[in-house]
């Protein structure tokens, strides 16, 4: 049985094991449909957390085992991205291979005909000092500050549009622009800037591989993409941290960034096209997607992260907002 917790004109959020569930019915109603999965599914820790997550071998087969599943649902130029944090040895001061041993079962899985197509690190300077005990008590590491993000696809040319992500220019390339003038010729590094190559105005700058979750340096400007407007999970404002203050409600620990779920939405579809997250936690995609115009499908197998998504659905800034279906 199916069980639609809730819904909007746009998507709708379905309570229980994502993976169970499209390894039966939902898999051949929604194989080669869906545009873009996007999602941080549980981290390889060593410590058992609320919300679920594997350790170890058992880990890397799970995560293995989603390959044939996520490349039967996406249409042929559909993109998988996910994002995952790093891994630690148990009770040892040495990084794990997990994730990277994650990546290759899985791109290398021979149902799946899956290809990674480029890598983004996500840094967050606000993030709490990890692994704890070779961070802060024994001093012997430095603060694993950033997760990997993969995007992945079926073949060499998923559907893509750098142009619909574009950063604002900095305020040189700015200055440039205004004065239609800059050093041509050859570089030490070799490269040959033409005369003329650098003076059209796109409106803006091609984005980076590379996510601040917050300014490196307060000096410096952030160029986020016009579209995102920001990264950050940590802002008191934000609608759903305050909602969830308000009422006594301790948010999902392990949220993924809003600002990103809209980057790779805008980057990597349409509108209409429809985004799919099988571990939605509080539904930050669905909401994202909603936001965008696309059509969504969320999955979460705890019923206290889906009444978050009702907290998020109550923001006065959608046009829609969630109904409760009948059970």
């Amino acid at each position: 049985m199916i069980n639609i917790k809730y819904q909007t004109d746009k998507g709708k959020i379905i309570e229980g094991n994502s993976i169970e569930l499209l390894s039966t019915v939902l898999r051949e109603e929604l194989k080669g449909k869906v545009n873009l999965i996007v999602t941080s599914p549980p981290f390889p820790l060593n410590n058992k957390k609320h919300y679920g997550n594997e350790k170890g071998e058992e880990y890397k087969d799970w995560f293995t085992k989603l390959a044939p599943i996520f490349s039967d649902l996406l249409t042929d130029d559909g993109s998988l991205v996910i994002e995952i944090g790093n891994a630690w040895e148990p009770e040892r001061p040495v990084q794990s291979l997990l994730h990277l041993e994650c990546l290759l079962g899985m791109v290398k899985h021979p149902e799946a005909n899956l290809r990674l197509i480029q890598e983004f690190i996500c840094y967050n300077p606000s993030k709490l000092p990890s692994p704890a005990q070779w961070v802060t008590v024994n001093r012997l590491r430095t603060v694993d500050s950033y997760t990997h993000v993969w995007w992945i696809a079926k073949n060499d040319f998923p559907k893509a549009d750098n142009s619909k992500v574009l950063r604002p220019y900095s305020k040189s390339m700015q200055q440039l622009l205004k004065r239609q003038s800059y050093n041509s010729g050859k570089r030490p590094s070799e490269h040959q800037i033409s005369e003329k190559g650098f003076l059209k105005d796109n409106g803006g700058s091609i984005a980076h591989n590379f996510f601040e979750m917050e300014a490196l340096d307060e000096k410096r400007e952030v160029r986020l993409p016009h579209s995102v407007l920001s990264f950050s999970n940590t802002n008191s404002n934000d609608y759903f941290l305050k909602t969830c203050r308000e009422n006594g409600i301790t948010p999902h620990p392990a949220r993924m960034s809003g600002g990103l779920v809209n980057f790779f939405i805008q980057f990597l579809t349409d509108e209409g096209d429809l985004v799919l997250d099988p571990f939605s936690g509080s539904n930050t995609t669905g909401y994202c997607a909603e936001k965008l115009n696309r059509k969504w499908v969320s999955f979460e197998v705890k019923e206290d992260y889906i009444e978050q998504a009702r907290v998020r659905f109550s923001d006065p800034s959608l046009k829609s907002s969630l109904k409760k279906m009948k059970v």
